[in-house]
């Protein structure tokens, strides 16, 4: 098991069925109508001549409009309640460590990372207690997995030009 320093926040809770709903809500929150217009209008090849660093800044752009159109209306997405709130100080691709011994060996959680990424946004997890301060990944969305694993390449070659750097 090998893991990166990273230091990001995890809530957690024990796992039970209603964590399942909101689960699945926050996957498909990448499939939210510019999402599925973007996504469709890709798969009929109309994006092929656009730049698509600017194409994602123009969706990231769109999606905080539609955030602050939802704050103006005093819309607020209610996201469940979670026991368990620690930060992280290794990341792994199937595995994470957290600072504090609060797991239970062989004990299944719901979880929400805070990922540092463009656009940053909370990742959902279901994973299980490896160790007091370790966790076995589960599940996670496809795209979130993309990108969290993005995230712990991208620390990764970070902590190598740093040594670089100064050996």
């Amino acid at each position: 098991m090998r893991f990166v320093p990273a230091y990001i926040t995890l809530e957690f809770d024990e796992y039970n069925e209603k964590f399942k709903e909101e689960y699945d809500k926050l996957g498909s929150e990448s499939e939210d109508p510019i999402g599925q217009y973007i996504k469709l209008a890709k798969a009929r090849g109309e994006t092929r001549d656009t730049d698509p660093v600017l194409l994602e800044l123009l969706i990231a752009l769109h999606r905080k409009v539609d955030e602050l159109t939802a704050l103006v209306k005093n819309e607020k997405k209610e996201l469940l309640p979670l026991k368990y709130k620690t930060e992280t100080e290794g990341l792994g691709f199937e595995y994470f460590k957290i600072k504090e011994p609060m797991l239970e060996k062989g004990k299944k959680y719901y979880g929400r990372f805070d990922l540092p990424v463009f656009p940053e946004r909370k990742v959902p997890v279901i994973f299980e207690g490896y160790d007091n301060d370790i966790g076995k990944i589960l599940f996670m969305h496809e795209k979130d997995e993309k990108d969290y694993n993005a995230y712990i390449t991208a620390r990764e070659r970070a902590i190598i030009r740093e040594m670089k750097k100064n050996g």
